[in-house]
């Protein structure tokens, strides 16, 4: 008798229970997601839209004013942060395709039952990407400067007069560094994408005829396409947001100025100087620009895609 009236009301307390469990669980990402992203990008759009000006001929206080979209303008102005953008979008359009080819490559590699030492390889591939950033700048910095760099001495030694710091050499030496830090995480999740892959397509596929080489290119390549899209989205946001290589070099070579790129001229508009509303406004700028970006490479690998499942039709 008694467990038929606490009954129904375990019922509810249960059955509201499982409703509220799943906001619970959520709940920390929500806020954590809120004051870290959401934020932050409200602060840097209110931060943009107004300006500090000092009164009385620059000799009164300063006061925070209403600016609309003056700093926009002052940023679209400037022609050393437009030329920037187009700096990193060569640095773009050059390193991550070549990067992606290198994961690509001894991602397959290390999947060929060919490769001896399979373990030992991939770890000594992933290992500069352990390598913090800003050391990996100081160690690369090192080899390029002529003076000191066993690399130099070596080319001069044979003829080769080499400058890793020259003013047209200077952004191919950071593409260098980058491409040593990030290509081992990136053959990691292509290599990873890989072993989801199942074996008896590849069977399949030599019972037809097809060599090796078909098979990485027809079978497994297509297969994981959408890790492909990962490492190359997070590597185009990375291109664009590059910092700490040039950042660094710069203690070495007069070549790389305080706005090389736009995540310098932001720092430079911040820090040098000292106005946080137009770094803002920069920063905004820098934000939609990625966001486009990203949207042109999601819709060209979706066209790709249904070209392709249309050409399978």
């Amino acid at each position: 008798m008694t467990a038929a009236r606490v009954s129904p009301s375990r019922r509810r307390f249960s059955g509201a229970g499982r409703r509220v469990a799943p906001y619970v669980f959520i709940a920390p990402f929500v806020v954590l997601f809120l004051a870290f992203l959401v934020a932050p990008i409200v602060i840097a759009v209110v931060n943009s839209l107004f300006a500090t000006r000092s009164s009385g001929l620059g000799f009164g206080g300063s006061e925070t004013v209403f600016a609309g979209v003056d700093n926009y303008v002052v940023a679209f102005a400037d022609s050393d942060f437009l030329t920037s953008f187009g700096r990193v979008l060569l640095f773009g359009i050059v390193q991550v395709p070549v990067m992606m080819m290198i994961a690509a490559g001894l991602a397959l590699m290390f999947d060929s039952a060919l490769v001896r030492g399979r373990r030992f390889f991939q770890f000594a591939v992933f290992l500069p990407y352990a390598v913090p950033g800003v050391i990996a700048a100081l160690l690369w910095g090192f080899l390029y400067q002529p003076s000191v760099s066993p690399i130099v001495q070596g080319l001069r030694a044979i003829g080769l007069d080499a400058d890793f710091l020259a003013p047209g050499t200077v952004l191919w030496s950071i593409a260098n560094v980058a491409t040593w830090s990030v290509t081992g995480i990136n053959m990691i999740i292509l290599f990873a994408a890989l072993q989801t892959v199942p074996r008896e397509m590849y069977e399949a596929a030599r019972l037809d005829g097809a060599g090796e080489l078909r098979i990485a290119l027809g079978v497994k390549l297509p297969m994981i396409a959408p890790a492909i899209l990962l490492t190359t989205l997070s590597s185009v946001i990375g291109t664009l947001q590059l910092f700490n290589e040039p950042q660094v070099m710069q203690t070495v070579t007069s070549n790389i100025s305080s706005d090389y790129t736009p995540n310098m001229a932001i720092y430079a508009a911040s820090t040098l100087a000292k106005n946080p509303n137009l770094a803002s406004a920069m920063a905004v700028i820098l934000g939609v620009a990625t966001l486009i970006v990203s949207v042109i490479i999601l819709r060209i690998n979706n066209r790709a895609t249904r070209t392709a499942t249309d050409g399978l039709h």
